[in-house]
């Protein structure tokens, strides 16, 4: 589980204390909107940064809460990251940004496809199988 810091619990505290009436659902709704806020700037961040190493551009980065998918990759080039994945663990994060940063160059789970997710993350059999234990709607 990904845990927040101090500087982003005090922006979550912020959400909060613009509640105008405080019940089970307001309260809900701000956490929500706390995490989609901080998934798109996070998920961005880490999309750059691999985009980078790995000399790979995509064209759109979107964000949606999926049930069924940790992200997609178009033959557009459009990355799609759901923004419940800010919920799980950093590595597993990264995990599935460069899996889904490969499909620009395979759009296929080909040997050529994992062998290239292999070279940016070392333990991707490990983290895939550690993913699939992940329930996606936590």
């Amino acid at each position: 589980m990904h845990s927040i810091d101090i500087d982003e619990a005090k922006e979550l505290r912020t959400y909060l204390q613009k509640i105008k009436v405080s019940n089970r659902v307001n309260i809900l709704n701000s956490y929500e909107k706390f995490y989609k806020t901080y998934a798109k700037n996070y998920l961005t961040t880490r999309l750059e940064k691999y985009s980078k190493i790995m000399g790979l551009s995509y064209s759109e980065i979107r964000f949606r809460k999926m049930r069924s998918r940790w992200g997609s990759c178009s033959s557009k080039g459009t990355i799609t990251l759901n923004t419940e994945l800010i919920k799980i663990n950093k590595e597993l994060i990264d995990y599935i940004i460069v899996h889904e940063l490969a499909h620009l160059t395979h759009m296929n789970h080909s040997q050529k496809f994992h062998d290239l997710v292999d070279v940016y993350i070392s333990n991707s059999k490990e983290l895939k199988k550690k993913l699939k234990t992940v329930n996606l709607l936590q």
